[in-house]
C-alpha cells in the first residue's frame, strides 16, 4: 500500500485548505485511513480517522468541529476539509492507512502504512 498526501500550504488564520490522501494497492473501502500530524519538536498526534466501512469517523477534540473528512472509493482517496484554521494547527500532515478492522484507530501503532507528510502552515 502507497500513500500520497497531498494540498498542504500557507494559509492565513481562519482560513481552510483540503488535503487528499491518494492510496495505491489496495482499496480504501478494506483500509482504515487515518490523519496525524506533527509540530516542530511535538510527538505525532492523532488528527482523524474513518473506519474502512466509511460510515465511522472520529475526531480528535482540537479539530471537532472544524475538519471534515471524507473519501472517494471511485478515486481511492480520503480528503481532509480543514476550516477555521489556527495557527495552532499547522503541522506536517501524514495520511496512515491500515488493514486491520478491529483495531484502536486513534493510535500510531494500528497503522502499517504511511505517506510522506504535506506541511500546513497557518499564518496569524
Amino acid at each position: 500500500v502507497q500513500l500520497q498526501a497531498s494540498g498542504g500550504g500557507l494559509v492565513q488564520a481562519g482560513g481552510s485548505l483540503r488535503l487528499s490522501c491518494a492510496v495505491s494497492g489496495r482499496t480504501i473501502n478494506n483500509l482504515n485511513m487515518g490523519w496525524f500530524r506533527q509540530a516542530p519538536g511535538m510527538e505525532r498526534e492523532f488528527v482523524v480517522a474513518i473506519r474502512w466501512s466509511g460510515s465511522i469517523t472520529y475526531y480528535s477534540d482540537p479539530v471537532k468541529g472544524r475538519f471534515i473528512t471524507s473519501r472517494s472509493v471511485a478515486k481511492n482517496e480520503i480528503y481532509l476539509q480543514m476550516n477555521s484554521l489556527k495557527p495552532e494547527d499547522t503541522a506536517v500532515y501524514y495520511c496512515a492507512a491500515d488493514g486491520r478492522r478491529s483495531v484502536a484507530v486513534g493510535v500510531e501503532r494500528s497503522y502499517d502504512y504511511w505517506g510522506q507528510g504535506t506541511q500546513v502552515t497557518v499564518s496569524s
